[in-house]
């Protein structure tokens, strides 16, 4: 190999895309048992009620935080057996990513990601409060960036419809980021 061919392909190594963990990391973790002892001594089926965050921040130089925060309530009736948040976070490296492919990859890779560390927090969180465990199903976070693509792009399509200064509900739900 001549010292060109090095160089072009050292060239085209720099240039490829690459993305990488640097840090997995518990941003913030909340357990409250708001009716303790009391809820232990009820019984029944309790309702589970489960809302999803996720956002990305960078940090520069190809550096960005993402955050997945999942908040669990499970309530018997009207009382509050518990409320588990949990915000997992990453610190993700992307060199040589196009614009465009940054938004997918904060949406939809780093969530996959980090989702299993959260369902292991939340689960340990609710077996050491005295709970039965709670066990997050699979997400689709492809399905769900696609859908809020679709909001946000009819949210702009009414806004270009709607007069100055009026936001219409599509537009609200489009800036909504709590999933559920």
């Amino acid at each position: 190999m001549t010292q060109e061919q090095a160089a072009a392909t050292q060239d085209q190594e720099q240039q490829a895309p690459a993305f990488g963990i640097e840090k997995i990391y518990i941003k913030d973790f909340s357990l409250e048992v708001p009716n303790a002892p009391d809820i232990f001594l009820e019984h029944g089926e309790p309702t589970v009620d489960i809302q999803l965050n996720n956002s990305g921040t960078p940090l520069g130089n190809g550096i960005f935080d993402a955050t997945l925060t999942v908040t669990v309530t499970a309530k018997l009736g009207e009382k509050t057996l518990f409320l588990v948040e949990v915000s997992q976070a990453g610190i993700f490296r992307m060199v040589n990513v196009p614009e465009q492919e940054i938004e997918p990859l904060l949406a939809v890779a780093c969530p996959n990601i980090l989702q299993p560390y959260a369902r292991e927090a939340i689960s340990t969180a609710t077996v050491r409060a005295g709970f039965a465990p709670v066990l997050l199903q699979p997400i689709n976070f492809e399905a769900i960036y696609l859908s809020r693509l679709q909001e946000r792009q009819a949210a702009q399509a009414q806004q270009i419809a709607a007069p100055a200064g009026e936001a219409t509900p599509a537009a609200q739900a489009a800036n909504s980021t709590t999933l559920h």
